[in-house]
């Protein structure tokens, strides 16, 4: 169904909101029968599949409540199409659901609206339906993203093959250390690299670019959404193989690489820390000129950090700068902590 307002969120009446905030985001999208039937009809090109994946974000869980409105919506648009980049997916539309804590004012939902008109239209998307209820809090906001694939292309975790190269796009760890900024948790960091890193904690890129052009080339694919080593780990459980991870090789931006020149030991934060929406996938090794081609036409750095090989056992193996394996108190994130 449309979108629709919450109880005592804002001044704005329920036609009003969907007319003024909500309707713009559809871009005349036919699929969306301007907002005012209760579902979406989409076709799908004849020889093409419909990818569909669905995330959830909680703030003080997903993202900090402080954070800016347009952050927020900008970052829940991105996690989502990231899902859809692992799996080579061209994007189509999504739909958005949201539970607004009561008080929610009419200047922060045209904050969020504006931020997500921006990402969505960085991205290459349009909002096609969706739901609004009110609640005591916290703020949650759900979106189902559909994109497409020629069929039979789709990319999966399921696909790394003992002797395939072992690559990550980007940088890894900016947004573990965005985060510890944001908290007060990182001192002695350069506005310039404070700036990027939060940066890239709040307003995530999917390699969108990058996952379609790497269909037909990897043999599997994720983004790193928990942590490199988790996310790693992700693969070789779906695979049935090992992966062997050189951490001198990880790719880290600049401002990454300072905090590490005086901190170290923040390395491992670096490797499990999660939310920098990167590609992680193999390929094989023959194929390491496709998959460099594919990165320049992407716009987007690729790096071969490490190698897959036959299990058992089944896992991931990171080595140090010494060549020994390194050990994790927790290798990523996990989504149902504490819940029993």
């Amino acid at each position: 169904m449309p979108p629709r307002p919450p109880n005592n969120a804002t001044a704005r009446g329920e036609f009003d909101l969907i007319s003024e905030l909500f309707r713009p985001l559809t871009r005349g999208n036919a699929a969306a029968r301007d907002l005012l039937d209760d579902a979406a009809v989409m076709q799908i090109p004849p020889g093409r599949e419909l990818v569909t994946t669905v995330d959830a974000l909680v703030a003080e869980v997903h993202f900090l409540a402080s954070d800016g409105p347009a952050d927020i919506a900008w970052k829940a648009l991105a996690v989502n199409l990231s899902d859809l980049a692992a799996m080579g997916a061209d994007p189509r539309a999504y739909l958005l659901a949201t539970a607004w804590p009561r008080g929610t004012g009419d200047a922060w939902m045209e904050g969020f609206a504006a931020g997500l008109g921006e990402a969505q239209d960085s991205f290459g998307v349009t909002l096609i339906g969706g739901d609004t209820v009110a609640t005591a809090g916290p703020l949650t906001l759900a979106i189902t993203a559909y994109g497409t694939v020629p069929t039979g292309t789709a990319l999966s975790r399921a696909g790394a093959l003992p002797g395939d190269d072992i690559y990550v796009s980007g940088s890894i760890g900016d947004a573990a250390l965005g985060l510890r900024l944001a908290t007060g948790g990182l001192d002695g960091v350069i506005e310039e690299h404070a700036a990027y890193l939060l940066s890239r904690l709040r307003r995530p890129q999917p390699r969108l670019r990058l996952g379609r052009r790497l269909r037909g080339i990897a043999n599997s694919a994720i983004d790193v959404s928990d942590g490199l080593v988790a996310d790693a780990g992700h693969i070789a459980r779906a695979s049935g193989v090992a992966m062997h991870i050189a951490a001198p090789s990880v790719p880290t931006s600049d401002a990454a690489a300072h905090v590490l020149s005086s901190s170290p030991d923040r390395l491992s934060e670096l490797l499990t820390g999660g939310d920098d929406y990167e590609l992680l996938f193999s390929a094989p090794s023959a194929a390491e000129g496709a998959v460099m081609m594919a990165a320049r036409e992407s716009g987007v750095a690729v790096t071969k950090i490490g190698t897959v090989t036959a299990a058992p056992p089944v896992g991931v193996v990171i080595m140090d700068v010494d060549d020994a394996p390194m050990t994790f108190d927790a290798p990523g994130y996990r989504h149902l902590e504490g819940v029993e």
